[in-house]
């Protein structure tokens, strides 16, 4: 008779415990696993393979890519640029100069502004100065401003509430053009207001360009930028200021604005598409400016200067 391995009762025939060769009885915890949930499903935006994934990832590099360019200092490449800067009195913080460069008036201005000014003046290669300012035309000049310090509105707000007088703010809406976000600073300067208000995103900010344009009186009124600018509008109603919006289809036009005299925030939209739905329906009036002819709008420095020229009338005369 044969005795198979394992069955044995011999000392070195038997198999150890839990080492048989073949299924066993069970499934190991396989069955068990298999019916646990794996949880809820992630958002399309979490899943790796989904196209929202890759939107969403696309849309993050952008902002980030923008916060590190407003971040940087920016460059004001020509001759005639960086010698107006210079004159407008632009914050700068450096001066380059190419090596060998023909000087003429322009550059002789813009060396004596800089040193009177303690803004180091640095000579460079030109195959240098053409890398800083990415190949733009330079003329052998560069001025390096730094990125544009903005306030908040909630300071501009208790500024203006200290200030004695009758808060009056100016709101830009959906402006890119910097040279328009300059002129409309110099004119809100210039017809009392307290300090302008520009939205985070689609909007023009506060380049060497704007600078320039304001004439330096972005130094002495307040920018401040809002992250949003219904939001924004909204608390300020809150606090007690009345929204006026600029808008070509209105009936009521600016020599009637009554409320001139009181709290106000002026808003203006951009020269094509005017004032965004939600910020139009946010205004508490909206206003025209009469014009004869047959131009349709103004652009926006020009619109906010009129409309601050008869605001500031009305509460000389009141």
């Amino acid at each position: 008779m044969t005795t198979l391995a394992g069955n044995d009762k011999r000392r070195g025939a038997t198999r150890k415990p839990g080492t048989k060769k073949g299924m066993v009885k069970g499934s190991g915890g396989q069955r068990r696993r298999g019916l646990e949930g794996k949880g809820p499903t992630p958002k399309a935006k979490d899943r790796v393979p989904h196209p929202a994934k890759k939107r969403a990832d696309a849309a993050k590099a952008r902002a980030e890519q923008q916060r590190k360019q407003r971040e940087q200092p920016e460059l004001v490449a020509g001759r005639n640029p960086v010698a107006e800067c210079l004159r407008a009195e632009v914050p700068a913080n450096g001066l380059y100069v190419a090596l060998g460069i023909d000087s003429d008036d322009r550059v002789k201005e813009a060396v004596h502004l800089a040193a009177d000014r303690g803004i180091s003046v640095v000579e460079v290669p030109r195959t240098e100065l053409d890398r800083l300012t990415g190949g733009a035309v330079h003329q052998g000049m560069a001025l390096q401003v730094p990125p544009f310090k903005y306030a908040h509105p909630e300071d501009v707000l208790q500024a203006a509430v200290d200030s004695g007088r009758p808060p009056l703010l100016v709101a830009l809406d959906g402006v890119t053009d910097p040279r328009n976000l300059g002129a409309v600073v110099r004119s809100a300067a210039a017809f009392g207001a307290h300090g302008v208000i520009v939205p985070q995103r689609r909007s023009a900010g506060m380049t060497a360009v704007a600078w320039r344009t304001s004439a330096g009186t972005a130094a002495k009124l307040p920018v401040a930028q809002a992250v949003n600018l219904t939001r924004t509008l909204k608390d300020l109603k809150k606090q007690g200021l009345m929204v006026v919006g600029l808008d070509a289809d209105s009936d009521v036009t600016s020599d009637e604005l009554e409320l001139a005299t009181g709290p106000l925030v002026v808003v203006v939209g951009s020269e094509g598409r005017g004032l965004s739905r939600l910020v139009r329906d946010t205004c508490d009036q909206a206003v025209s400016i009469p014009m004869f002819g047959a131009v349709e709008s103004l652009n926006a420095s020009v619109a906010s200067g009129v409309v601050l020229a008869e605001v500031a009338r009305r509460r000389r005369v009141r």
